[in-house]
C-alpha cells in the first residue's frame, strides 16, 4: 500500500528527452523543462536542453557512462523521493524514452512505493529515430511487417544472461540492438550461431539524430570490423535486417550541406537558437559560444523618459532587433495600444530590424539595401524629395549604448532634430555552462561565426587562438573591419547583413 501523499507533496516528472536532437523533444517535456524546479538529468541529455530551465532551477547530473556512473541508480532512486519532498516539481530528464531501456520503470516502482506522485511523458527512442536519421525504415512492405527491439548489454548483476538468441534469430523482421557497441562482436557473433544468416545486412549508427552522427553500413558478419575499423562506439544503435538496404537511397541525413561541419555562434545567448537552428538544419554541429550578452541601459531613467516621450517624434530610428525588442517590451508598460505611437514613421538598418519591426506590428519607411548606418543616412537623402527631408524633423534614435553615432551625427548635420533612446548595453558574457570554450580549444572548428563587432572584441578577448584551418565568416561590413583590424581576414561575409545572409555564407563555403 502506497503511503497517502501530503498536500505539499511535490511531483516528479519522467521525461524522454529523445534521441540526441533537441528538436525532437516533445512539447509536453519543454514545458516541464522550463517549469522544474528541479532539474534530474542523464549524460545524453542535450546541453541545450538546460538552457530551457528557469535561472534557479536545481540542475543535479547523475549521468552514467561506461564504468563510469555519477551516481548508483539506487541512490538516484533515492534522490528523486528526496527531491519530491523539496521541490514542487521535480523533472527527471532521461535519454530516449523513459521506459526503453532506460530504467524508467524501476525509478516509477520506487516512487510509487513511497507515495511520491509521478507522471511519465514519453520520448522518441533512439530505435526508431537513429535508423530514420540514417535513412533505414524499420518497417518497409517490400522486406518486413515486424521489427523487434533488444538490449545488447545486460544487467551486470544477473546470475547469468538471458538474453535468447535464438528466438532473436528466429524472429522474423527488423532487429534493433539498443547498449550493444561494448560487446558487438560478440553479439553477433552469438545470432549468427543461433541461426542469423551471416549475410543479412546491418548497420551502426553512433550519436544517432545529431551532428555528429556516423552511419556504417555492412552485414552482420563484418559489422563489427567495420564499426572499429570506422572507430565507431557508444551511443550507436544497430540495425538488423533488409532494410539496411535502403539506406544509400534513403540517407536524407547523410547528404545535408553543413555535414561534418563545426560552426561556432559567437551570438548573445538569448539569439542565439535562431543562428544555431537555421546551420543545424543544414546539419551542421553547431557550438554555441556566446560572447556578449545584452543587459539594461546605463541609465534607466532616460531610457523610461523616451519610451513616454516617444509618441510625439516625426520618426522612429532602431539599429537592431535587440533595441526593437527593448523599446517594445517597455512602451507596452506604458501604453497599451501601437497606435499611441501615433503618426510616426519607421526607419530601420537593416531587414533584420525590420523583420523584427514586423512582428510588433509595424512595416519600415526607410531602410538602406545595406545594413551599415551610412547607407541609412543616404537613403533619408535619396528618399529627400518624398518625405521632404529631413531639416527641423523631431527623430527618436533607439539604439545600444555601444553604438556607432554615425546616425545622430550625420542627421544633426543636416539640421534633424535627434535625440537619443539608449535601450541596452552589451557586456562580456563570462559564463560558459556547456563547456564550449574548452571544447573549441580542444576539438577545434570549421567556421566562427561573427554578427558584430562587439563579439569580435569579446572572442579575442577570451585569447582562444583561431584552430587551424578554420574559416571566419562575418555579417557585414563593420564586423569585417573590425576583424580586419585584429589582423584576420574573413573568408566569407553576408551578401545581406542579417542571419539567412550568414547562414548563405556559411553554406556557399562547402557548396559549389
Amino acid at each position: 500500500m502506497s503511503t497517502p501523499l501530503s498536500s505539499a507533496a511535490g511531483t516528479v516528472y519522467l521525461v524522454g528527452a529523445g534521441p540526441g536532437d533537441p528538436g525532437l523533444m516533445t512539447l509536453k517535456g519543454r514545458e516541464l523543462i522550463e517549469q522544474a524546479d528541479c532539474l534530474v538529468y542523464d549524460a545524453l541529455v542535450p546541453t541545450l536542453m538546460l538552457s530551457w530551465a528557469k535561472a534557479d532551477c536545481k540542475k543535479i547530473y547523475v549521468g552514467k557512462r561506461s564504468n563510469h556512473h555519477a551516481l548508483p541508480q539506487a541512490q538516484i532512486n533515492e534522490l528523486l523521493v528526496r527531491c519530491a519532498g523539496e521541490y514542487a516539481c521535480t523533472v527527471r530528464l532521461k535519454g530516449g524514452d523513459p521506459y526503453i531501456f532506460g530504467r524508467g520503470g524501476e525509478e516509477a516502482a520506487v516512487l510509487a512505493a513511497a507515495g511520491v506522485r509521478f507522471r511519465v511523458i514519453p520520448g522518441i527512442s533512439s530505435a526508431i529515430a537513429g535508423p530514420a536519421y540514417a535513412g533505414i525504415p524499420i518497417t518497409h512492405r517490400a522486406h518486413c511487417s515486424a521489427f523487434s527491439v533488444f538490449t545488447g548489454h545486460e544487467d551486470a548483476g544477473k546470475p547469468e544472461p538471458t538474453q535468447d538468441y535464438a528466438a532473436l534469430a528466429a524472429t522474423p523482421g527488423t532487429k534493433v540492438m539498443l547498449m550493444g557497441m561494448s560487446r558487438l562482436r560478440e553479439n553477433l557473433d552469438a545470432m549468427m550461431q543461433a541461426g542469423l544468416a551471416p549475410e543479412t545486412p546491418a548497420a551502426a549508427v553512433q550519436w544517432a539524430t545529431t551532428p555528429r552522427q556516423r552511419c556504417v553500413r555492412s552485414t552482420v558478419a563484418g559489422l563489427a570490423e567495420a564499426a572499429e575499423a570506422a572507430g565507431l562506439g557508444a551511443p550507436a544503435v544497430v540495425v538488423i535486417g533488409d532494410v539496411v538496404r535502403e539506406s544509400p537511397t534513403l540517407d536524407w541525413f547523410g547528404a545535408l550541406p553543413l555535414r561534418g561541419k563545426r560552426v561556432v555562434v559567437t551570438r548573445t545567448r538569448e539569439q542565439a537558437s535562431e543562428l544555431s537552428a537555421q546551420l543545424a538544419d543544414l546539419g551542421a554541429d553547431v557550438l554555441e559560444l556566446p560572447t556578449i550578452r545584452i543587459v539594461d541601459p546605463p541609465d534607466k531613467k532616460d531610457f523610461a523618459e523616451a519610451i513616454v516621450d516617444s509618441p510625439r517624434y516625426d520618426w522612429l530610428i532602431f539599429s537592431s532587433p535587440n533595441g526593437v525588442r527593448r523599446f517594445f517590451r517597455a512602451f507596452f508598460a506604458v501604453y497599451e495600444d501601437i497606435r499611441e505611437l501615433g503618426g510616426a514613421r519607421i526607419a530601420a538598418v537593416g531587414p533584420g530590424t525590420a523583420a523584427e519591426l514586423k512582428k510588433w506590428g509595424l512595416m519600415v519607411d526607410v531602410m538602406p539595401k545595406k545594413a551599415v548606418a551610412e547607407e541609412l543616412v543616404a537613403e533619408f537623402d535619396r528618399k529627400a524629395d518624398e518625405f521632404g527631408g529631413v531639416a527641423n524633423v523631431t527623430m527618436l534614435w533607439v539604439h545600444s549604448a555601444k553604438g556607432r553615432d554615425v546616425v545622430y551625427k550625420e542627421l544633426m548635420q543636416r539640421k534633424a532634430i535627434v535625440d537619443e533612446c539608449i535601450a541596452y548595453d552589451t557586456v562580456a558574457e563570462t559564463e560558459d555552462p556547456t563547456g564550449a570554450r574548452a571544447r573549441l580549444a580542444e576539438e577545434g572548428a570549421d567556421v566562427i561565426t561573427f554578427t558584430s563587432s562587439s563579439t569580435v572584441h569579446n572572442f579575442m578577448a577570451l585569447n582562444i587562438p583561431l584552430p587551424p584551418e578554420c574559416r571566419v565568416v562575418s555579417i557585414g561590413p563593420v564586423t569585417t573591419a573590425t576583424l580586419q583590424r585584429y589582423g584576420i581576414t574573413p573568408a566569407a561575409e553576408a551578401a545581406t547583413h542579417d542571419i539567412p545572409g550568414l547562414v548563405q555564407a556559411v553554406r556557399k563555403l562547402f557548396t559549389p
